[in-house]
């Protein structure tokens, strides 16, 4: 399936992809993208260019070296890494200028917004195999009822605990099943000396992936991020800060600045991601994870963690880039190297059966799988305008998280980003 006037909807799309850049891609005289090009038609080039949202992985990396390995024979790839937010503005520039590389790795919150401003080839046009691919994982990339990219593995959150602590404290993790006790087992931990939980609640994106388990478990939508199941949710993080069951700093926590915390040895529990269970069998206690639950009980549906792997649009030679594009991403997500991707990276497979694989070989990913596979795309009922939902979502978590416990000003901050 070829987009359809994909150079039309760039300025179209441009008010709506603000936040990330695109506006300043409508300017210019460069050569304009175009659907032209099929993989099926091309050949493999000497230089592969590959970007992706992993800068803390340098050259010579286990992943720059995995990367590097995925190129055909005849072929060199050549990769540049950024931060997420940068490679979005970047890729939107380069494809605007006709000069993209031949794959991206995108965070799976952007793909409708990449595809809507006529960024990205389609999974047929750049010959990459969907199939086998979880549903749930592929949502973000399905875009009216055509496929862009494919995900290759997925990451979720859980809520991690420190065993020792549980212990003296006489805690049962397994007693925590709703909002309830899990509030009851922060107490009974700071109690006995101890602290409650850490959590990231940032601005930006990083704190809303870390919300939606609340804000989900409570039975808020993303259509209505004023609504009473969205403010409980709100009061539940915002609570925790005022009572002295979770540190002020969560206001500006990064995930990894909130994981720091927790290998303190300090808190009972910590809100975090499955990228960090092999360091978490390496801390110096005895760490557990359990589902986050929903507020009347039973599990919590998490968000989609985890990159796309992409063909951008490209304005010349669109075949071979293409072609490239196909080789790479097949070598990623496929076979042995399928594999090893997702364990480089601390990924689980978006492939059941990889993912059943790595769960053998790993005990450690055992509690993980459950998540990823019940797992909600952001994207998948609000399409680009989650763009605009997360960033007023965000705005009214930095409010509750900065009123401490005050109820109506958090009922306030959840009513003023109603109207996104």
């Amino acid at each position: 399936m070829k987009m359809t006037n994909p150079t039309l909807r760039w300025c179209v799309a441009a008010g709506a992809a603000l936040t990330m850049g695109a506006l300043a891609a409508c300017s210019g005289g460069t050569p304009e993208p175009g659907e032209d090009g099929n993989a099926s038609e091309g050949s493999t080039t000497a230089e592969i260019v590959f970007w992706d949202p992993y800068p803390q992985h340098a050259e010579g990396s286990a992943w720059d070296e995995h990367v590097k390995s995925c190129a055909p024979e005849g072929s060199t790839i050549v990769r540049t890494s950024a931060p997420q937010t940068d490679l979005f503005n970047q890729l939107t520039t380069a494809v605007k200028e006709g000069g993209a590389p031949d794959v991206v790795l995108l965070d799976n919150p952007m793909m409708p917004e990449a595809v809507g401003a006529g960024m990205l080839a389609t999974a047929e046009q750049a010959g990459i195999d969907t199939s086998g691919v979880d549903e749930n994982l592929m949502g973000p990339g399905v875009v009216d009822g055509a496929a862009y990219g494919v995900p290759f593995g997925s990451n979720a959150l859980g809520l991690y605990y420190n065993a020792d602590l549980l212990s003296e404290a006489g805690i049962d993790p397994a007693s925590i099943t709703d909002w309830d006790s899990l509030n009851a087992a922060l107490t009974k931990a700071v109690a006995n000396g101890g602290k409650g939980i850490t959590f990231s609640g940032v601005t930006g994106e990083e704190g809303v992936f870390q919300f939606l388990p609340w804000f989900w478990g409570a039975g808020a939508d993303l259509s209505d991020i004023s609504s009473d199941e969205a403010v409980a949710a709100g009061q539940l993080l915002s609570g925790w800060i005022g009572e002295g069951l979770a540190p002020k700093s969560a206001a500006t926590d990064n995930q990894s600045a909130a994981w720091d915390l927790f290998l303190t040895g300090e808190y009972a529990f910590a809100e975090n991601g499955s990228w960090f269970a092999s360091a978490a069998a390496e801390a110096n206690f005895e760490v557990g994870v359990i589902p986050i639950p929903s507020k009347d009980g039973g599990v919590a549906p998490v968000p989609t963690g985890g990159e796309f792997a992409v063909a951008p649009i490209q304005s010349e030679n669109a075949s071979d880039h293409y072609a490239n594009a196909s080789s790479v991403i097949a070598c990623l997500t496929e076979g042995e190297a399928g594999f090893q991707t997702n364990e480089t990276l601390g990924y689980l497979s978006a492939k059941p059966e990889v993912r059943a694989e790595q769960a053998t070989q790993s005990p450690l990913w055992e509690p993980w799988v459950g998540a990823v596979e019940g797992a909600q795309g952001r994207t998948t009922d609000l399409g680009s305008e989650y763009v605009d939902a997360s960033a007023s979502l965000s705005g009214a978590i930095q409010a509750a998280l900065n009123a401490a416990g005050d109820q109506a000003a958090v009922e306030a901050a959840f009513q003023d980003a109603g109207g996104f």
